[in-house]
């Protein structure tokens, strides 16, 4: 009786800590940002809907669809090799990767203009992209998920199905490789949720980590010890 008295006074306490810890959430917005407060967002203009997307760079094990006006036998799709080239009839080798889909459509159009073609018309797209970013940590699905467009923070996280009840949300590091450097960036996902600073953009080969909130195992880890703890209590985290 005693020592389940004790459990409940030292498991009130940590409560009581947690509580203080938390706050009901509030969109703070920062500057440059309008918010709306009452009623809906007006919709986008047609110059909104179609806002230029990030200019997808083409990058080993891609596979690439290549089209030439006229050339049936250069209309193919190939599969960039792990060095980054592809090879084509008449052509022979091409470096493709780090280069965007029009740029190597030009690269091929120089190569076949003059010698084989006086206007070549060439047309490069994606045709499957094996570039990723690895999510890890407190989030639902970890794993590696292909970059389609323009890729945000928030968005990727949404692939994973969002962050698990254990989740960090002030702490999620970005590790990025940079002209040969390995770097970190730390976010507050929590605080750019509520606008207070912009979604970041992620590229191919990043990985995302969530970190986990110690205060939320261990209080999972107490109620389980502890048949005094009643559900209602859980909504103090809240």
């Amino acid at each position: 009786m005693v020592r389940n008295a004790r459990v409940l006074v030292s498991s009130v306490a940590f409560l009581a800590i947690l509580s203080g810890c938390g706050g009901k959430n509030e969109f703070i917005g920062r500057p440059g940002l309008q918010y709306v407060n009452k009623g809906d967002l007006p919709p986008p203009s047609r110059k909104d809907l179609i806002q230029q997307q990030r200019s997808y760079v083409v990058g080993p094990y891609d596979k690439v669809e290549i089209e030439v006006y006229g050339m049936e036998e250069l209309t193919r799709t190939v599969q960039v090799d792990p060095s980054g080239t592809i090879a084509l009839p008449l052509i022979g080798k091409i470096s493709a990767a780090g280069r965007s889909t029009s740029e190597l459509a030009d690269e091929i159009g120089k190569r076949l203009r003059g010698r084989y073609v006086r206007d070549p018309q060439v047309l490069v797209s994606a045709d499957t992209v094996n570039q990723t970013v690895t999510v890890d940590g407190q989030v639902e699905k970890p794993g590696a998920y292909p970059v389609t467009g323009q890729m945000t923070l928030m968005r990727i996280i949404a692939r994973a199905e969002g962050v698990t009840e254990y989740a960090d949300t002030t702490y999620v590091i970005v590790y990025r490789q940079v002209d040969g450097k390995e770097m970190a960036a730390l976010y507050d996902l929590r605080a750019i949720r509520q606008g207070i600073y912009a979604d970041p953009d992620v590229y191919a080969n990043d990985i995302v980590l969530v970190g986990e909130s110690g205060g939320r195992r261990l209080f999972q880890s107490v109620i389980q010890g502890s048949a005094l703890l009643t559900a209602p209590l859980i909504a103090i985290l809240n």
